[in-house]
């Protein structure tokens, strides 16, 4: 059952949070601030790459958007001794004519900065992202 939680705002805020939800396409402001509510309490939580200890252990989501020419670049980063990649996936991307890898990786929070920032300084190598994975002390796997 759902339970109702009120909050006010000023009008200038309410304003912009409408504007926003819907340029994002939410049909309403419950789901948008569920949503954006979980993924803020996440970050607060979890934190970001940049944020964790570099000797920490991680996982995560590296996705890398490049020119198909500059993929030799990338295949020597991928077999770096720094870093474990479990996962790898290549994709062409036919309307945005881009290429689009995906990796899961596993290794040093400062190893996988540095991975990071050395992909951001190749050129054509469009955009770069890293989704750190939660941190769990039990779980599936």
């Amino acid at each position: 059952m759902s339970q109702i939680i009120t909050f006010s705002v000023d009008k200038e805020f309410a304003g912009r949070l409408d504007g926003i939800i819907q340029q994002t396409g939410y049909k309403n402001r419950s789901l948008f601030l569920r949503d954006a509510s979980i993924h803020f309490a996440d970050f607060s939580i979890r934190g970001d790459l940049e944020s964790v200890d570099e000797n920490r252990q991680v996982d995560g989501t590296a996705i890398v958007y490049f020119q198909h020419h500059v993929e030799h670049k990338l295949a020597e980063l991928r077999h770096s001794d720094k870093f474990q990649i479990t996962s790898y996936h290549h994709n062409c991307l036919a309307t945005s004519h881009t290429c689009v890898d995906t990796m899961q990786v596993s290794g040093e929070a400062g190893s996988i900065r540095d991975m990071i920032k050395d992909l951001r300084n190749i050129n054509d190598v469009d955009k770069v992202e890293f989704i750190l994975a939660p941190f769990r002390d039990s779980g599936c796997c």
